[in-house]
């Protein structure tokens, strides 16, 4: 009797460990091995986002996706387009520099081996400084040192921008977002203006030890940047966003998109944007910000094409892509 049962337990065993193996997904052995994507600073959005959906693809297609530490859009543009990474993510402004060759730091330079996958969340850029500062709008950072994260990114390419249209002389910093927040706290520069899904991690980081101040453009200020960069895009952040932002703010902004290098194999692409689209409330969980990753926020894509397994997925929903959008 007592070996029937123990035969019968060992049977149910191996039947459930079996069982285990065969609901692990296996990847079509024609994909890559690994794949890389591109993120960002610490302390910024990209970095923790970037993990979340690169964790639930591996999850759910039974990939190898690593991520990797970039300076932000711009590096992620550069290296997904010469294929050193697989996939990125990149705000549009900078995504349309590069597609046009037209910012500076494209050197002339068409990025066009780049393809947008599925929509991500809006980038508000947004300021904070040390309440004992005095600094209350973006007009009192004139002689004074402003930190504005990774000179590769979407801050480091668009705050000197914002800068010299306003005609604010201010001494700009680059670097890692964590380290803009330790160089705020220890005096080193005066404000900390970012761009990055919000919240963003080093600010609310910095508000749990410090009395901090937000702050934002005014209506002209934003008049005046939509008319020089119409890129840029109205946003808002919400009073209690952060536990120590009073009020509503009023700002610009720029989406962001999932980018993939043009030859990956389109059943690929098509699984991680099936993957990350149909699976919102795991997503949220890992960052608020993707509370925007929704299918309906295609739209914020008026001109880089979306690789050709992101296009069958979204004609499988119903949606007709305008023909500039259908990449090849």
């Amino acid at each position: 009797m007592r070996t029937s049962r123990a035969r019968f337990l060992a049977a149910l065993a191996l039947a459930c460990c079996t069982a285990s193996v065969w609901a692990q997904p296996k990847p079509n052995p024609a994909w890559p091995k690994t794949l890389t994507l591109g993120t960002a600073s610490v302390g910024g959005t990209y970095f923790v986002y970037g993990q979340v959906w690169a964790s639930l693809v591996n999850e759910k297609l039974g990939t190898t996706i690593s991520t990797q530490q970039t300076q932000g859009p711009n590096q992620n543009i550069i290296l997904t387009d010469s294929r050193q990474i697989d996939l990125g993510m990149t705000t549009m402004g900078v995504a349309l520099q590069a597609w046009n060759g037209t910012g500076e730091w494209t050197k002339g330079k068409k990025y066009q081996n780049i393809r947008a996958t599925f929509p991500m969340y809006d980038t508000p850029f947004h300021f904070i400084a040390l309440d004992k500062s005095g600094i209350k709008s973006v007009k009192d950072l004139i002689g004074r040192k402003s930190g504005v994260g990774p000179r590769a990114g979407t801050c480091g390419t668009y705050f000197p921008l914002f800068f010299k249209t306003l005609g604010i002389d201010t001494t700009v910093r680059n670097g890692q977002a964590s380290d803009m927040a330790a160089n705020l706290q220890d005096g080193l520069i005066d404000a900390f203006p970012f761009c990055a899904g919000v919240p963003i991690a080093a600010y609310s980081e910095l508000e749990t030890t410090n009395k901090v101040r937000f702050f934002t453009f005014t209506d002209d200020e934003i008049k005046k940047l939509k008319a020089a960069l119409p890129e840029l895009s109205d946003s808002f952040i919400p009073k209690g966003t952060y536990k120590q932002q009073t009020e509503d703010h009023k700002t610009i902004g720029l989406f962001n998109f999932a980018i993939a290098h043009k030859d990956l194999p389109d059943d690929l692409v098509y699984g991680v944007v099936k993957s990350v689209l149909e699976n919102n409330p795991q997503m949220v969980k890992g960052h608020a910000a993707a509370k925007e990753t929704v299918l309906a926020n295609w739209k914020a894509n008026g001109f880089l094409p979306f690789h050709p397994g992101a296009v069958r997925y979204y004609k499988e929903k119903g949606i007709s892509l305008p023909a500039n959008l259908i990449g090849k």
